[in-house]
Formats: C-alpha cells, sequence, structure tokens
C-alpha cells in the first residue's frame, strides 16, 4: 500500500515546512487587517492563526482582543466587531451600531479594513523575492547549455522531439532557463519550438493542446529532462559495496551486461535489478574499475549521483540591494502573471480543473523532503501572492467580495442590509467549503490512485 511505502522522515519535514510557512503567510494576512481596525478604533475581540471550532490549542486575551492558536490548520481569522464573518455572530446586528464597530466606520475606512491583508501578502512576497535576490542572487541552467540533449516524454515525442535534441528557442526567442520551459509551453502558447538536431536547426509546430496535455501529465512525467551521465557524487551509508570501491566522479557505464548512458536509464536498469547483486563497470579517470554491489528490494544503490546544475554551466546573477529591489517586485508581477494565467488556461477549457486543482496535500508536497531555506521562503513569496489574489476575488465570504459591496455603496451611496451581509456570507462559505472539499477529494484519489 501507498501509505507503507511513504518515506515519513520527509513527510516530517515537508509538513513542518509547509505550517511555517502559512503561519507566517495567514499571521501577516490577519495583521493586514487588525492594524487598520485598530487605528480606526475599530475594536477586534479575536485574533487567531488556524480555525479553533469547539477549543483552542492557545489562547490569551490582552485588552479587548483573544489571542489564540486554533486546532485546524486551514488559515486563521481575525473577529472584527460589527462585521459578519466566517464566525456568523448574528447577535451584535441586531443592536444598534457601535462606534467601536466596522459597521459604524465610513466606507473608505472599511475598504482599507478589508483590502489590508491582500494589501500586506502582496508586500510580503516582494519583500521576500527581495530578500532571495540579495542574499542568494539568481541561478539559471540556459538550454544550449544542456549539452547531450533531452530525454523526451511521449507528448514530446508525439510533437516531434526527439532523444537528444537541444532545445534552443520558442518562437525564435532563445530559451534562457532550461527549468522555464513547461511554465511557458503552458502559459505563453507560444507557436513553435526550435531545437538542435546534430548539427541542424529543427523548428517544431506546437500542437494547439498541448498546454493540456501537459498539465494532465506532468505529475507523473516532465515535457522533457536534460540527458545526463551518471556521475557519482558521494556514496550513501546505505550502500552495500561487494568487492572494489565507488569513488566521487566514477561514471558509470554498465550495471551487468546492461549499458548505461544517462540516468533516467540508470533509474530503469536499477528497477530491472532490484533485490539482487550486480557488476558495475565504471570509467575513473583513464582506467575502467569494476564493482560488485547490491541493489536492494526497492531498486536502490545508496549512490549520489551530480545533477545537471552540477555538470552544466550555469549562469549566476548577483544583486546589490538597490538592483534587488526592481528584480523582486518584478518577479512578484511575473509570478502572479503566471498564476492568472494558468486560471484563465482553466477557464478557457485549455486545462481541465481535474488535472491542476490541489488542496493543502498537493500545497504540501510542494516543500523539498530535505530542508532549504531558498526553497522555503521562495514557496512562501509565490502562496503569499496566491493567497493574496483568492482574497481579493470578488465572492462572499472573502475579502474581495465584502470589498465590492462596500465600493458598490460608495458609488450608488446605498448600504447593503445587515440580512443580504448574512446570506451572501452563508453563500460564499459554502462554495469556498465545497471548493477546498472538492481540492481534497482530488487529493485523496491522486494520492491512492
Amino acid at each position: 500500500m501507498y501509505i507503507l511505502a511513504m518515506d515519513f522522515a520527509a513527510v516530517g519535514v515537508k509538513t513542518a515546512q509547509f505550517i511555517l510557512s502559512f503561519s507566517i503567510i495567514v499571521v501577516l494576512h490577519e495583521l493586514g487587517h487588525f492594524i487598520p481596525a485598530r487605528l480606526f478604533k475599530t475594536r477586534v475581540e479575536k485574533f487567531y492563526l488556524f480555525f479553533n471550532p469547539g477549543f483552542s490549542l492557545w489562547k490569551k486575551k490582552i485588552g479587548e482582543t483573544e489571542y489564540g492558536i486554533g486546532w485546524i490548520p486551514f488559515g486563521g481569522y481575525v473577529k472584527i466587531s460589527g462585521m459578519i464573518d466566517e464566525s456568523m455572530d448574528k447577535e451584535q446586528l441586531n443592536k444598534a451600531p457601535e462606534d467601536w464597530e466596522l459597521r459604524s466606520k465610513p466606507a473608505y475606512q472599511r475598504l482599507i479594513v478589508m483590502l489590508g491583508g491582500v494589501i500586506v501578502n502582496v508586500l510580503l512576497a516582494i519583500v521576500i523575492f527581495i530578500g532571495i535576490g540579495w542574499y542568494w542572487g539568481d541561478d539559471y541552467l540556459p538550454a544550449k547549455n544542456v549539452s547531450y540533449g533531452v530525454h523526451v516524454s511521449d507528448i514530446a515525442k508525439q510533437m516531434g522531439v526527439q532523444d537528444g535534441d537541444i532545445i534552443v528557442s520558442l518562437d525564435h526567442k532563445e530559451l534562457e532557463n532550461f527549468d522555464a520551459l513547461e511554465s511557458k509551453l503552458i502559459l505563453a502558447n507560444p507557436k513553435t519550438l526550435e531545437v538542435k538536431r546534430g548539427d541542424s536547426l529543427v523548428s517544431l509546430a506546437i500542437p494547439a493542446g498541448l498546454a493540456t496535455s501537459i498539465a494532465k501529465f506532468k505529475k507523473t512525467a516532465p515535457f522533457v529532462i536534460p540527458r545526463v551521465p551518471v556521475i557519482i557524487d558521494s556514496v550513501g551509508k546505505s550502500a552495500v559495496i561487494l568487492e572494489g570501491a565507488l569513488n566521487k566522479n566514477d561514471t558509470l557505464l554498465k550495471m551487468n551486461n546492461t549499458s548505461i548512458r544517462y540516468q533516467y536509464e540508470f533509474v530503469e536498469v536499477k528497477e530491472k535489478y532490484a533485490d539482487s547483486i550486480v557488476m558495475i563497470t565504471a570509467k575513473r579517470g583513464d582506467d575502467t574499475v569494476y564493482i560488485k554491489t547490491l541493489v536492494n528490494n526497492k531498486g536502490q544503490l545508496g549512490l549520489f549521483v551530480k545533477l545537471p546544475y552540477a555538470l552544466f554551466k550555469t549562469v549566476h546573477k548577483e544583486f546589490t540591494f538597490l538592483q534587488a529591489i526592481p528584480a523582486g517586485a518584478n518577479r512578484c508581477y511575473t509570478t502572479l502573471d503566471n498564476y492568472i494565467q494558468g486560471i484563465k488556461q482553466i477557464f478557457t477549457g485549455k486545462v481541465n480543473p481535474n488535472d491542476s486543482l490541489g488542496s493543502l496535500i498537493s500545497i504540501g508536497n510542494t516543500f523539498p523532503s530535505a530542508w532549504d531555506w531558498e526553497r522555503f521562503w521562495t514557496l512562501t513569496a509565490i502562496f503569499s501572492i496566491i493567497l493574496a489574489f483568492m482574497n481579493v476575488l470578488p465572492i462572499p465570504a472573502l475579502d474581495g467580495g465584502h470589498a465590492l459591496f462596500i465600493i458598490v455603496e460608495m458609488i450608488t451611496g446605498k448600504k447593503p442590509s445587515d440580512k443580504f451581509m448574512e446570506y451572501a456570507q452563508v453563500v460564499g462559505m459554502m462554495l469556498m467549503f465545497g471548493l477546498m472539499l472538492y481540492a481534497l477529494g482530488l487529493d485523496f484519489w491522486r494520492l491512492f490512485k
């Protein structure tokens, strides 16, 4: 069963990163509501990380506000007096508005309170991207530097890409970052893909349904992967060497009599010889060496091989703090634009939502199995942008829904009744919970499938 095959250590690391990331995002989002509410002398009754139906893991009242941590890690909330929210506390609405309630404040103040969380999430993403650029810089692998060419998926093969092709450009514009190929094929709607095949440059037409196919199958097989020779980086403690020795920088050539040129072949051959003793032929400098070793029942030898970024010439770009500011803002804009383009692909039917939607399981699984601070902060910034976009949608129960009603009030001069807001909140919550349950169901289906 899948559960028995799970690496619980890796799951634990992913879970810890997910909880920390979303705690940062949610707390700052709610602060975006809390701070302007207090500046406008509005009472905030509760400030919670995670939801707390029935009981709280921790709570403490300071002044008029109860601060706490709930037990359902789906987000968080601030309960602002005089506002219909997810708590559905309607008792206060049966009384005349008090000066310290949000409903008694001018429309512009209520609008600022409603949009405060979204604004903070966007600012958080920009600040994180600025920090990433300033501290780590930017590393990327130009497609033309993948010198051994690519290994193609069935989708790429159907389009005409062949093993060994070197990706050059999309619509005659050089592909600077190899890792951006899939997202550009899905989001930018290019018409042609240019590859170097031998000494020739070949232009391949991109079919209209390619984005749908990539989105559907990318969880099982990338569109293309770099062809990389099997060069040892290190030998793990779990390796069982029976004769000879494997050293760093050894290049694997054969396993028994099966030739191995590239890492994807190595993966396939290992599985073939699972739970057996094999003889490996390797190149060490100008010499050929032979090593007898054990492949365990999971098809593993306990070896770590060098990845493309270690073998091919990459580009590293450094940023001063001042240079990182516009670069971070631009990366935030690009990330948001890519996300919006992805949403458009769903609504225009180019991508099946069943292949793209995911719940907290999918989100948590995007974090790496080993703690990586650069990756952690990158994902935190991305999810902060996504949270901002989702919350600003004009759906009742979301910040954008409340803001829409306030804007209509400012234009028409007529404030929606409390009863209307109550019904709108119920409808919005039903829509959101329905979508969350649907996405969760999809994740469980994928998990057990």
